[in-house]
C-alpha cells in the first residue's frame, strides 16, 4: 500500500483551488521529481480544447511563454464575439535546472467551461538535462486512471452550488430576528430612553417627598408663649 502511495504522489498532477462550472480557477500543477535522476529544465502544459486561454502565475524560478494555435473555424464565445485562435499550450521555462531531490509548483489561472461532469485532462511534457517524461496518457472508458504509468493530469467540472447554500442566505444563514445593526441600534435606543424615563420618575417621586415634607413642617403649630 505504502508503494502504492509513493507512486500516486510521484506523478505531475494539478490541484484546483474550485471546480464550479463557468468559474475563474487557480490550478496549481505540481513538480515533486526529475526525470529519474535528472534535473527538470522545462515544464509545457497543454491545455484541454475546452479552455481558450490561461494566464500563467510569475514564478521567480521560471519564464513562462504561450503558445497559440489557429483555429479550424471561427469560435464564438458566449458574450458573441468570435476568436480564430486559442492558447494551446504553457511552457515554463527553469532559470536553473530544478534538482530531482527538490519540489515546485506552477499555477494557471482559467476561466472553467460551463460543462459540469466534463473531465478536463492537460497533458504535461517535463523535459530534463537527459530525458523526459510525458504525462499524457487518458483512461479508456472504464479503465483506473491510477493504473497508468503517466496519466495527465485532470480535473473533472462540477456543477454551481444552490445560491442559498452558495451564499448562506439559506435558513441556517440567516440572521436571528432582532440582531440586525438597525435593530440593536434601535434596542440600545430604546434601553437609553427607558433608562432615561426611570431616572426621571425617580427624581420626581424623590421631589413630591420633600415637597411632602416642606409642607408638613409649614403647618405644624407654633409652640406656646
Amino acid at each position: 500500500m505504502l508503494a502504492g502511495i509513493s507512486g500516486a504522489s510521484a506523478h505531475v498532477g494539478v490541484s484546483p483551488d474550485k471546480t464550479t462550472a463557468n468559474s475563474y480557477a487557480l490550478l496549481t500543477f505540481a513538480i515533486p521529481h526529475g526525470c529519474a535522476e535528472s534535473a527538470t529544465t522545462k515544464v509545457a502544459i497543454t491545455l484541454p480544447p475546452e479552455l481558450d486561454d490561461a494566464q500563467p502565475t510569475v514564478n521567480p524560478n521560471w519564464t513562462a511563454a504561450k503558445v497559440t494555435e489557429k483555429l479550424a473555424a471561427p469560435k464564438k464565445l458566449a458574450d458573441g464575439s468570435s476568436i480564430t485562435k486559442r492558447t494551446s499550450q504553457i511552457v515554463y521555462t527553469a532559470k536553473a535546472p530544478l534538482s530531482p531531490e527538490l519540489r515546485d509548483a506552477l499555477v494557471l489561472s482559467v476561466k472553467l467551461p460551463d460543462a459540469a461532469g466534463k473531465t478536463l485532462y492537460f497533458p504535461t511534457l517535463q523535459s530534463c538535462e537527459v530525458g523526459r517524461v510525458d504525462w499524457s496518457q487518458v483512461p479508456a472508458p472504464g479503465q483506473d486512471a491510477h493504473a497508468l504509468k503517466s496519466p495527465a493530469p485532470s480535473l473533472t467540472v462540477t456543477a454551481p452550488a444552490a445560491a442559498t447554500e452558495a451564499d448562506g442566505h439559506g435558513a441556517h444563514g440567516a440572521e436571528p430576528a432582532g440582531s440586525s445593526p438597525a435593530a440593536r441600534a434601535s434596542a440600545t435606543n430604546d434601553d437609553g430612553g427607558q433608562a432615561r424615563s426611570w431616572a426621571g420618575l425617580v427624581a420626581g417621586v424623590g421631589g413630591l417627598v420633600l415637597g411632602g415634607i416642606a409642607l408638613l413642617r409649614s403647618r405644624k403649630p407654633a409652640p406656646a408663649k
